[in-house]
C-alpha cells in the first residue's frame, strides 16, 4: 500500500515541482503524515485491547471486575458489581479553598450551595464523604477540575437488580466484597476466581410469580409469614425458592435482621397431615391392606390398658362410610385411622423410615446446611399415633419437600442443587419402589380432584397434591389451638412428575370468604392455585 502511494506521489511531485528543494519538502510532508499513521494505528490496536468504557477505567488504572455475576437459568443479572466511586475532600492538602468550593458547588447543586460547600473546604477535618457512590457526570467533574485536596475514590459495588426477589437465595457481601449469605457466600471463592458468571437453576419469572402471590397471600390471610418452592423433581433443580418476610440486600438496615433468615431451611415446624403421604407408603411397603374404624376418635392404649392418649379429627371430617381403606384414609386425611395404620407396623418402622428419607438429620446442600428435624425422644404408642399425621415430629420445609418429591417422582431420593444442571440421569438413592411411589400419586390425583386439594386444579394438566394443617405450640410445649401452619405440597403432571411444589402459610387467618375457617384448604391450596395458573405457561413453553 505504501509503495503505490509512494509511486503515486512521486509521480505528481515531478509534475508540480521540479527543483530539489520542493522534492525534500515534499518527503518532510509524507514522513509527518507516515509517522502519524502508525501513531494512530498503534494507539486504535492499544483501545481495542483496553476497552473505551470509561465506567472501567480509573484515574490510575484499568479497572479489574473483582467479583462475578450472578445470573438466572435465562441469563437475567441477580448480582452485578458495577464501577462506582465517592466523592472525598481531604481540607489540609486544599490550596484553592473558593476553587474547591466552587467545583463541589458546580458538581453538586442541590446538596450544597457555594456557602455550604465553601464551609465543607474549610473544616478543620482530615477526610470527610462530599458524596458517596456519585454519578459518572459528578465524578468526571471533579477529575477533570483537578483541585488539589478534591478526589474521587473508586470503588466497586456489588448491585443486585431484583432486590427483594432474591434476597434469600443469591444474599449478599460485606463492605469488603465477601459473600457473607445466600449464594454469594456458598460460592464465594468461584466469583472471586471466576470471570464467567454464576449461572442459577432459578428462573426470574417463576419467581416473580411465587413472591407477588405469595405476597398477597400474607395480606389476604394476615398471616404471620409464607414460603414457596418449586423444584424440578428428575434433575433436583430448585427453579423457585421464596421466604416472606424477606430483607433488600442493597440498604440491609432497611429490615429487622430476623428478616435475613431462610425459613425453608432454618425453621423447624410440625408438618401436619401431610405426614400422612409417608404414613401411606409405610402401610403399601408392610402389606397393610385392610380398612379401619374411623367413625369415632381412636384411643391410644398403653403397656397396661389404659387409654393414654385420644386421636381427633377436626370437626369439618365426615367418612364416607364408617370403615376406610389405606388409601382412603389418606384420600381423607383422617387422623384416626392413619393411628391405627401406624399402630399396625412392625416395631422400629417409622424410626427407620424416617431415617431413611433423612428426616432425622440436618440436610448437607450444596447451597447450605439445614436444621435438624426433631424426632420423638421415644418410639412409644402415641408418638407412633401422632407421627402418623405430623405431630409430634418437626422438621425443615425443605425436609419434607425433598421426602415428597421422592415419594412421587419414582422412589428416588434427590438432593438438590441451585445451579443449572444440563439434561441427564441424576444420581439419587431409591427409598422406595416405583410401584408404591405411583400408588401414592393416584391418591393425590384424587385429593386434587375430590377433597381439600380441589382449589389447586388448573386446566390443561392434572395435579397432584396433599394438604397440611397442623396447629403451632406454645413456648411451654402445650398446643395452642389459635394458630396454625397450613401447607400444600403438589406434583404435576401427576402420571409422571417433572415439578414438585410446596407452598406454606405461617399463622394465616380466616377471612369472611372462608367462614372464618383457616385450614389450609382455604388458604394454601387456592395460593397454589394462583401460583400454578401463572407459572404452568412458563414452564412448558
Amino acid at each position: 500500500m505504501f509503495d503505490i502511494g509512494r509511486d503515486i506521489f512521486d509521480n505528481t511531485a515531478r509534475r508540480v515541482i521540479g527543483d530539489k528543494t520542493g522534492r525534500i519538502r515534499i518527503n518532510i510532508v509524507f514522513s509527518v503524515f507516515f509517522f502519524v499513521f502508525v501513531l494512530f494505528a498503534v494507539y486504535t490496536i492499544y483501545l481495542g485491547a483496553q476497552g473505551t468504557n470509561h465506567a472501567r477505567r480509573t484515574s490510575a488504572s484499568q479497572w479489574v471486575v473483582h467479583r462475578g455475576d450472578i445470573i438466572d437459568r435465562n441469563g437475567d443479572i441477580l448480582a452485578k458489581n458495577i464501577m462506582s466511586g465517592h466523592i472525598v475532600l481531604r481540607p489540609g492538602r486544599v490550596t484553592d479553598t473558593d476553587a474547591a468550593a466552587r467545583v463541589i458547588h458546580a458538581a453538586l447543586p442541590y446538596e450544597y450551595t457555594l456557602a455550604k460547600a465553601l464551609k465543607l473546604v474549610q473544616s478543620n477535618r482530615r477526610f470527610l464523604y462530599v458524596k458517596k457512590f456519585a454519578s459518572q457526570h459528578q465524578r468526571d467533574m471533579i477529575r477533570d477540575a483537578k483541585v488539589a485536596g478534591l478526589e474521587v475514590e473508586a470503588i466497586q459495588d456489588r448491585r443486585y437488580p431484583k432486590r427483594r426477589l432474591f434476597s434469600h437465595v443469591v444474599g449478599f457481601v460485606g463492605a469488603d466484597g465477601q459473600g457473607l449469605e445466600g449464594a454469594e457466600r456458598t460460592y464465594d471463592k468461584y466469583l472471586v476466581e471466576n470471570t464467567d458468571p454464576l449461572q442459577l437453576s432459578l428462573d426470574a419469572r417463576i419467581q416473580s410469580v411465587f413472591y407477588d402471590e405469595l405476597t398477597r397471600a400474607m395480606q389476604t390471610y394476615q398471616a404471620r409469614g409464607a414460603m414457596g418452592m418449586l423444584m424440578n423433581a428428575r434433575t433436583g433443580e430448585m427453579i423457585a425458592m421464596v421466604s416472606l418476610p424477606d430483607f433488600d440486600p442493597e440498604n440491609l438496615n432497611a429490615d429487622p435482621a430476623r428478616n435475613r433468615t431462610f425459613v425453608p431451611m432454618r425453621g423447624v415446624f410440625e408438618m401436619g397431615s401431610i405426614f400422612k403421604i409417608f404414613n401411606t407408603a409405610m402401610a403399601m411397603e408392610n402389606g397393610i391392606d385392610k380398612e379401619y374404624y374411623v367413625a369415632e376418635p381412636f384411643k391410644v392404649l398403653d403397656k397396661f390398658g389404659r387409654v393414654a392418649h385420644q386421636i381427633r379429627d377436626v370437626r369439618s371430617f365426615k367418612p364416607p362410610r364408617p370403615h376406610l381403606s389405606v388409601e382412603e384414609i389418606m384420600l381423607h386425611s383422617c387422623n384416626a385411622g392413619s393411628a391405627q395404620i401406624a399402630l399396625d407396623l412392625p416395631d422400629g418402622a417409622q424410626k427407620e423410615f424416617m431415617h431413611r428419607i433423612h428426616m432425622d438429620r440436618p440436610l448437607d446442600l450444596e447451597f447450605g446446611r439445614t436444621e435438624r428435624g426433631l424426632m420423638p425422644i421415644k418410639w412409644g404408642p402415641v408418638e407412633r399415633a401422632t407421627v402418623s399425621f405430623g405431630h409430634g415430629i418437626s422438621v425443615t420445609p425443605m425436609h419434607l419437600l425433598l421426602g415428597v418429591n421422592a415419594m412421587t417422582n419414582g422412589g428416588i431420593y434427590i438432593y438438590p442443587t441451585i445451579q443449572k444442571r444440563g439434561i441427564g440421569a441424576v444420581k439419587g438413592t431409591r427409598v422406595i419402589t416405583d410401584d408404591i411411589s405411583a400408588r401414592l400419586r393416584d391418591v393425590m390425583v384424587r385429593i386434587a380432584e375430590e377433597t381439600s386439594g380441589k382449589k389447586a386444579r388448573v386446566a390443561g394438566i392434572q395435579i397432584g397434591g396433599k394438604t397440611a394443617t397442623a396447629e403451632k405450640r406454645n413456648p411451654d410445649g402445650s398446643v395452642d389451638r389459635k394458630r396454625n401452619l397450613t401447607a400444600f405440597a403438589g406434583i404435576f403432571p401427576a402420571s409422571a412428575p417433572q415439578y414438585t411444589i410446596l407452598v406454606i402459610l405461617d399463622e394465616p387467618k380466616g377471612t369472611k370468604e372462608s367462614w372464618g375457617l383457616r385450614t389450609a384448604a382455604w388458604n394454601a391450596v387456592p395460593t397454589t392455585g394462583k401460583i400454578l395458573d401463572s407459572i404452568l405457561p412458563l414452564l412448558f413453553e
